[in-house]
């Protein structure tokens, strides 16, 4: 009974962890570049269950094994979906998406104030006051020189992130590509971080000026995977409610019939 109710309460916890990830993804539904999430569940190990004070087997020195049993299943990793978004034409001279494999590189300020760079999807770009290039977050589009400046004049990128201003080179966008992209690791503000497995490789992909990628969530699915996250939830929490009557009643029941 105890072993029902922490499978039990692992269960509800385990539900929450997957809400808060379909809740996520529908919250950046219309978030520029995203890429969904799903949470990857993993069995705890089985556990040997055993009959314990039985009679017929009190002279022997162990106790008779059952048969295995699960305590349930728990949140192992949460997994991201590269695949493209849809693309949609916006317009505008700095708006950008990626047709195919790649990210963009961002100059970004960690927590302890040093320059790091990161990657996104996202492609809505803007200029500062100095003309340096920005993501909407702030953070500064790097090209092969470093943090793009783009001078005043009619700004044209080609497929190749080649970047032209009055028909004048200025930079090329710097573009990155992994070959094991679930080695990347999400850092907040629609950015990625690379880990000790990640592997670059070329980028063979395509710059789409005046095109914005949207978010690869379906909210559809989202929605239904939301519904029965709720369900299974409330299932737990009436099992829950029913072990914790029935040790109630063992307790005060039976305690008091001895």
């Amino acid at each position: 009974m105890v072993r029902g109710l922490y499978t039990s309460a692992v269960g509800m916890m385990t539900q929450m962890q997957k809400m808060d990830v379909v809740s996520n993804n529908l919250a950046n539904t219309d978030t520029t570049g995203f890429k969904s999430d799903t949470a990857v569940v993993r069995s705890f190990s089985e556990e040997l269950a055993k009959r314990l004070d039985d009679p017929k087997y009190k002279l022997i020195k162990f106790n008779r094994g059952i048969g295995n049993m699960s305590l349930g299943v728990f949140v192992d990793e949460v997994s991201t979906d590269f695949s493209d978004g849809a693309l949609k034409e916006v317009g505008g001279d700095l708006n950008c998406a990626v047709s195919g494999d790649g990210f963009f590189a961002v100059n970004v300020i960690d927590e302890n104030g040093q320059t790091v760079e990161r990657y996104t999807r996202d492609g809505c770009f803007t200029l500062d006051v100095q003309n340096n290039l920005r993501t909407t977050e702030g953070n500064y589009v790097v090209g092969e020189n470093g943090n793009i400046n783009l001078p005043n004049g009619i700004i044209t990128i080609d497929e190749e992130g080649n970047i032209y201003s009055n028909n004048v080179f200025v930079d090329r966008l710097r573009m990155v590509d992994f070959n094991n992209k679930e080695s990347l690791r999400k850092v907040g503000d629609n950015l990625y971080e690379t880990t000790d497995e990640s592997q670059p490789q070329d980028f063979n992909g395509r710059i789409l000026q005046g095109w914005l990628e949207g978010s690869n969530v379906n909210p559809v699915q989202e929605m239904v995977k939301m519904i029965s996250l709720a369900r299974n939830y409330e299932a737990n929490q009436k099992m829950i409610q029913t072990h914790d009557s029935t040790l109630g009643r063992a307790v005060n029941d039976i305690g008091k019939k001895q």
